[in-house]
């Protein structure tokens, strides 16, 4: 078995000695290069090229417009001549009327006599009623004892009207004291007293008077 495997190695190293040898011509004969060749070539002279004229452009045109077309003739147009108006004949001025006298007249008149109607009076001023006078006797109304025990106070003014004989025909309250108890008993109290009548002039007329009455705890 030794001696079979040995010989295989010899025939294989053999053969690769033998694939060597054939091999090396064909590597010397790819190393054989053909030799390079240069050559110096002058360069080519490049002339510039020539530098472009620069041309303006041409001026713009001016525009001619068209001349407006000449205006149709006008036919004149016939003239006419209204005919001369014949003059207007003198018309005579209307003479002046007649002066109205008795007209005139009745002015005058109606002027006379209201320069001789007397003009009326002035109306004669009204004096108010008297109430307060001493001779009158018109006692002041005294507080009611129940507005009294209860504090209560205060000033209520009547309006009395005053006939023309003096007596008292209407009362009216005014103004309140705030208390009824006291309202009544100023009106009570006024009813009785007695009145001095207004007048116009000399006559005795009938006539509204305020009367102010005051109630006091103080007195």
């Amino acid at each position: 078995m030794r001696t079979v495997a040995l010989g295989a190695v010899l025939a294989l190293h053999a053969l690769a000695l033998g694939a060597l040898l054939a091999y090396e011509p064909a590597r010397s004969a790819l190393l054989a290069v053909a030799p390079i060749i240069v050559k110096f070539v002058a360069p080519v002279k490049v002339e510039p090229k020539p530098t472009p004229l620069r041309v303006s452009p041409p001026p713009p045109r001016a525009e001619v417009k068209p001349s407006p077309p000449a205006p149709a003739p006008v036919a004149p147009q016939p003239v006419v001549t209204a005919p001369a108006k014949a003059p207007l004949p003198a018309v005579a001025p209307a003479p002046p009327p007649a002066p109205a006298a008795p007209e005139a007249a009745s002015v005058a008149a109606a002027r006379l006599q209201l320069a001789q109607t007397p003009t009326p009076a002035p109306a004669a001023a009204i004096t108010a009623p008297v109430f307060n006078a001493d001779y009158l006797e018109n006692p002041p109304p005294a507080s009611p004892a129940f507005s009294r025990r209860l504090g209560e106070q205060g000033r209520v003014i009547l309006r009395v009207l005053v006939g023309a004989a003096g007596s008292i025909e209407e009362i009216q309250i005014r103004t309140t004291s705030g208390h009824a108890r006291l309202d009544d008993a100023a009106r009570e109290a006024v009813r009785r007293w007695k009145f001095v009548p207004a007048k116009r002039g000399e006559l005795p007329v009938a006539a509204w008077v305020l009367i102010p009455i005051s109630f006091s705890l103080e007195g």
